[in-house]
Formats: C-alpha cells, structure tokens, sequence
C-alpha cells in the first residue's frame, strides 16, 4: 500500500512531518485531514495497526474538542461512536497521521519517524 499522510497545512507539526518525508525520500499520498478525513474503515483499521488506545487519535488540544466536551463525553462512548465520530471530521483527529496498511504514526517525533520510515 501506499503511504498515506494525513495532515493539515496550517500546522506546524504537521509541516515538519513533511518535510522529514519530502528530506528523507519517502513519497507518500498528502491527503488534507480537514478535507478528507480517512473513512470510518481506515480509521478503524489504522487504530488495530496502532497498538494504541482509541482516544489517542483525538486532537485533544483542537478547538472542536473542547466545543464538544468529548473529554467528559469519549469515556462513555462505545468505540464505533468514538471511530464514526473521528471520521465525521478531520480537525477532531490527532496530526499527522502517516499510514501505510503495515505500520502507523500519530503526531510527529523525528525519532520514531527514523524507526518506523527509514528504509535505508
């Protein structure tokens, strides 16, 4: 599968992402999170690959998520209204997100993109 980086370009963390990307080679997919979000399926998808909890792919610093008081709402929300909930839209979901079917990342840390992307 192709690389698929889902990121908003207003964002700094996500602009930094890119550019390791872009600097170490790696061609990928950019997919703009606000304006396609992943679907449902490859959100789901994405969070088996993860090894994580669901409510790390939250953007829990984003304006939305404080509009909706997911903090106090996600603990009693099952995970098919957490995942239809994050593919409903892009600002709510944690960025970057690069995803390629195999292995994932949530955010960006240079360190972790040098394990998980590096081929060479």
């Amino acid at each position: 599968m192709t690389i698929q980086y889902y990121g908003y370009p207003k964002c700094t963390t996500c602009r930094k992402a890119s550019k390791w990307l872009k600097d170490n080679g790696i061609e990928y997919i950019d997919n703009h999170i606000a304006e396609s979000p992943p679907t449902k399926e490859t959100l789901q998808k994405m969070f088996e690959v993860s090894g994580l909890e669901l409510k790390k792919f939250f953007n829990t610093s984003g304006m939305k998520y404080r509009e909706l008081g997911l903090k106090d709402k996600l603990p009693t929300m099952s995970e098919d209204e957490q995942l239809s909930l994050l593919a409903s839209d892009g600002m709510l979901i944690k960025r970057p997100i690069v995803f390629d079917g195999i292995k994932l990342t949530l955010g960006f840390k240079e360190q972790q993109f040098e394990d998980v992307w590096k081929t060479s």
